[in-house]
């Protein structure tokens, strides 16, 4: 469903939460009462409650947070903000990964942004749905180009959980712990996660585009869709612009050094906020199940794990980690 100019206004005048009269946004908008109930109409479809109250007009209960790209901007640091070579938002898309996919040579050390206000199509690991409700969540990806091939990239989606926690302790967002491989959790329950795609050349100049996404005021709508215990931010009134500009100020000044630190430079930090470190857990490969305690990931990413056989190594791919138990 693509958004209207007319709807995206009218979204902009609903998003404080208070009444408006149809008159009034007929006015505001240069359309009729009837173009405005139509318009109104449509937005049932974003999955949005529009009540409408006889003689004080249309509201969206609570308000909606939509986002803003001039106020991500000037909240950027000005380091990041010099390694940013496009920032955009997408009323809907189908993921922001895919819409990165088809951007234009970057320049050397810069790199896109795109984020979304509804992913129809939001993607997690393994194919998994990514549950992305309209304005309620943040998600935003990050189209950065290497030289190197596929080897220069390994470990990055773990870096880039460092970096996310880093962004939200930032915000002042405590008990956030990292899962491996790309698992962000809050009191032990899903906050968030990252997918990391390569498109190019595997041995050459290829384009990583790292896909974020983290739960802000989950719906109580959508949040039944979701097959596992998740937290979001709603109890710290956390606003998704601070949130995203949080997150670029980490993510972009580790995707310039990345080719030079790798995984190393920020391993330590993340087996200090690894969930299951020394726990007993087991991870399924297709039809395999590996049985072990976790012990820590190595300089490339991979997670050891000590099992019956002596001590595994296991690389993100294809592979799913559970705690036993």
């Amino acid at each position: 469903m693509a958004l209207t100019p007319t709807r995206q206004r009218l979204l902009q005048l609903l998003a404080d939460g208070e009444f408006h009269s149809g008159v009034e946004l007929g006015e505001v908008l240069g359309t009729s009462r009837t173009a405005v109930w139509k318009a109104l109409a449509g937005l049932d479809d974003l999955g949005l409650t529009i009540e409408r109250v006889p003689r004080r007009g249309y509201r969206i209960p609570g308000g909606i947070d939509l986002h803003d790209v001039e106020a991500i901007r000037a909240a950027l640091s000005a380091s990041a903000r010099a390694l940013l070579d496009d920032l955009r938002v997408l009323a809907v898309v189908d993921s922001t990964n895919e819409a990165l996919k088809a951007t234009a040579g970057l320049l050397p050390g810069r790199g896109a942004c795109c984020l979304a206000e509804w992913q129809t199509g939001g993607r997690g690991r393994l194919g998994r749905r990514w549950i992305s409700p309209f304005a309620s969540n943040l998600y935003l990806s990050v189209a950065w180009d290497f030289d190197g091939g596929i080897a220069v990239l390994e470990g990055l989606s773990l870096a880039v959980g460092v970096a996310v926690r880093r962004a939200l302790l930032r915000l002042g967002v405590a008990g956030v712990q990292l899962k491996w491989p790309n698992d962000l959790l809050r009191d032990r329950a899903k906050l968030g996660g990252i997918l990391v795609e390569v498109t190019g050349d595997p041995e050459g100049r290829c384009r990583a585009i790292v896909g974020i996404g983290i739960n802000v005021a989950m719906p109580a709508a959508a949040a039944g869709a979701i097959g596992q215990p998740w937290r979001d931010l709603s109890d710290l009134g956390v606003r998704r612009d601070a949130l995203a500009a949080a997150v670029l100020d980490q993510l972009l000044p580790l995707l310039r050094e990345f080719p030079d630190r790798g995984f190393g430079g920020y391993r330590d930090e993340w087996e200090a906020a690894h969930v299951h470190g020394g726990r007993r857990v087991v991870i399924s490969a297709g039809n395999q199940r590996v049985e072990g305690i976790a012990r820590g990931v190595n300089e490339r990413g991979a997670l050891g794990l000590e099992c019956a056989e002596g001590l595994r190594w296991f690389s993100g791919g294809e592979v799913s980690l559970r705690e036993q138990g």
